[in-house]
């Protein structure tokens, strides 16, 4: 099963810059060993849908032990048999328009 999981965290107690924040969270994405992707408005990971979910999880957890208020947006998309989709799906916009596109 493969799952991909659009996620952006940030708490809302912490003022107009979070940036330290989402770096916590980044660590632990980074530690979980899913394939992700860091994107200006959130951070996309591959995986079943327990291990997504394990890494959204824990991002919360780390967030929530200093934040008193914490937002948080989830966006997935199931595709069964199907791994590999983080650059696949991509690729395949690329090859119709018959070139790479800014990332």
């Amino acid at each position: 099963m493969s799952f991909l999981l659009e996620f952006s965290m940030s708490p809302l107690d912490k003022g107009e810059s979070v940036s330290e924040y989402v770096a916590r969270s980044l660590a632990i994405i980074d530690a979980s060993g899913l394939p992700y992707r860091l994107n200006p408005m959130g951070t996309v990971i591959e995986g079943s849908w327990d291990e997504c979910m394990s890494v959204v999880g824990d991002c919360f957890a780390r967030m929530a032990a200093d934040c008193a208020r914490v937002t948080c947006s989830i966006k997935v998309d199931y595709r069964a048999n199907k791994d590999g989709r983080l650059d696949t799906k991509i690729e395949k916009v690329e090859s119709l328009l018959g070139k790479t596109l800014s990332r």
